[in-house]
């Protein structure tokens, strides 16, 4: 027996006191130095004699870790298990532990004596530990509408105290209901270390909603407390409703390529549909598109698609298609002589109302009708027929022919006053060709709806007269006219026309004719007063009164 041991045994024999104190607790970390303060670190009785550290286990086994004398700065190690090689004490005589676990959650005491009393002080210990790893293991792909679907399993391993578990949805609890909701906890203790993993599976039933949903578990222990998320999980679900369609944008016209599409609500969507074209059932795989090639009339009428799986789950879509016919009498060139008839014929069929319009060379008119043909007649004619999304146009370009006939043939002295301007108008098709009967200088023409107009300048030195000649290949038409000797005309004012000075002469020759004619009647009355006066003296004749001859007298010399 040691030294301490017979002093310790002395004192008790001596009827010293021996005093318990409360129990201290002191919390560790698993894997770090526990330090286990001796009357929670109150100095030491000035007649210390020595200190001693033991242990109590569980099953109330006992066992003796050191000692260390008051004057003496080396301990004496007892211990004779693994703390052997863990245990020391420092200067204010607390308990070295290194390399906490959980075998040291026990009670240690230290047992303080000293030259007048043996006081004991028990310390329990307790080593924490948070989780190593928080993660979700066994992660769902997708969820499953109104069935419950496992999401994940949560596991928080290697603890002590054991982590909690819970989950979330969207930040807010969920709650186990044994349906919608169903959480299932479980816990397991490695027997060689005593750390505790948490596992807790979750299983939903989802909604479409729960598309953008974000679940997350929630590990919490007495150390520390983590969340891990998990993306958004893709629902699938059933289909409930079928829908078809047509991608034409606009009207459907007989002659196009149609694409039927059919879609279903369900996720994922189905990939393949039978299409009922006709009365006939058509499996399309790994597609949701049908394409109706150069539709005609006839093939208008109701379309349906239907899931593969489910038939009953069907759509129906109505197809319209518009058409429109247009013919049209005459069409072409055609060429017509001039006065006659020419009847024009339109006839149309359209699956809806159509609008009827006509242009002539561009321009719009009513529908043409030729009783009687005139050069003004010609022109390219379309007529147009047209409803929403479809058009049609015919059209026939008519030429009224006719030889050349001369309407007019004028003549005008030049601005210059030394020549004179022809000018010859004719109307015929094809466009006629002119010819003079004199030389000519400056030459004018010009061809519009079958009237043609030519200007010639001539300077006649005599008098002419001047013939224009029109012809085409269906005949021809000749005029003349007269033209005077520009040397011979008398000029008025510059600039006046010869039309004027023909009309100032004849003026001058009115009155010079009135002038002589005045002259011989007044000749021919003196004669005849001259003649009788002769006659009544050769007489003796009484020839009247005396006033009578007076005035006869005074007549004579009047005259």
């Amino acid at each position: 027996m040691d030294h301490a041991a017979v002093l310790l045994l002395a004192l008790v024999s001596a009827g010293t006191l021996l005093q318990g104190w409360a129990t201290e607790g002191v919390t560790a970390l698993y894997g770090e130095i526990i330090v286990l303060p001796c009357n929670k670190g109150a100095p030491a009785p000035e007649d210390l004699m020595f200190v001693k550290w033991k242990y109590e286990n569980n099953d109330d086994t006992a066992g003796d870790l050191l000692i260390k004398q008051a004057h003496n700065d080396q301990a004496t190690v007892q211990a004779t298990d693994d703390y052997a090689e863990r245990v020391s004490i420092d200067d204010e005589f607390s308990l070295l532990i290194t390399k906490a676990s959980l075998k040291d959650q026990k009670t240690f005491t230290c047992m303080v004596v000293s030259g007048s009393n043996l006081m004991e002080y028990p310390v329990s210990v307790a080593v924490y530990k948070k989780p190593s790893s928080v993660q979700i293991m066994d992660k769902t792909e997708v969820l499953q509408k109104d069935k419950a679907t496992t999401v994940g399993t949560c596991v928080a391993a290697d603890a002590n105290p054991a982590a909690t578990i819970t989950w979330k949805k969207n930040g807010k609890l969920l709650v186990a209901d044994g349906k919608a909701v169903v959480i299932n906890p479980s816990m397991k203790v490695d027997p060689a270390t005593g750390l505790s993993t948490t596992s807790s599976t979750l299983q939903y039933a989802a909604s479409k909603e729960d598309a953008v949903s974000v679940f997350a578990c929630v590990s919490s222990h007495t150390l520390s407390s983590q969340e891990t998320e998990l993306e958004p999980f893709p629902v699938h679900y059933p289909s409930e409703k079928v829908s078809l369609q047509s991608m034409s944008k606009g009207p459907i016209v007989e002659g196009d390529n149609v694409t039927l599409k059919c879609q279903a609500d369900g996720n994922p969507p189905p990939s393949s549909f039978y299409f009922h074209i006709k009365g006939q059932k058509m499996l399309v795989e790994n597609s949701d598109t049908y394409t109706l090639s150069a539709i005609s009339r006839e093939a208008g009428g109701e379309y349906k698609c239907s899931l593969v799986d489910n038939e009953k789950m069907e759509a129906s879509q109505s197809i319209v298609v518009s058409y429109m016919d247009l013919s049209l009498t005459p069409t072409g060139k055609i060429v017509k002589a001039v006065g006659d008839t020419l009847s024009v014929t339109m006839e149309k069929s359209a699956s809806g109302d159509a609008k009827v319009s006509w242009t002539k060379n561009g321009k719009a008119l009513k529908e043409p009708l030729f009783s009687r043909l005139s050069y003004a007649d010609a022109g390219l004619y379309v007529c147009e027929l047209s409803m929403t999304g479809l058009t049609r146009h015919q059209s026939f370009e008519l030429i009224v022919e006719g030889k050349p006939v001369i309407s007019s043939l004028t003549k005008h002295r030049a601005d210059d006053a030394n020549s004179k301007v022809l000018t010859c108008e004719a109307e015929g098709v094809p466009e006629p060709n002119f010819q003079w009967s004199v030389n000519s200088t400056d030459e004018e023409s010009s061809y519009t709806n079958g009237k043609a107009t030519h200007k010639i300048s001539v300077i006649p030195r005599v008098n002419l007269t001047v013939t224009c000649s029109v012809s085409n290949k269906l005949g021809e038409d000749v005029m003349t006219i007269n033209v005077s000797s520009v040397f011979k005309e008398e000029k008025k004012e510059e600039g006046s026309p010869e039309e004027s000075e023909d009309q100032a002469k004849l003026i001058v020759g009115v009155l010079a004719g009135l002038l002589i004619a005045a002259a011989l009647l007044g000749l021919i009355y003196w004669l005849y007063m001259k003649n009788a006066r002769q006659g009544s003296w050769k007489t003796g004749e009484e020839v009247g009164t005396s006033e009578e001859s007076k005035k006869l007298e005074e007549n004579n010399h009047t005259v």
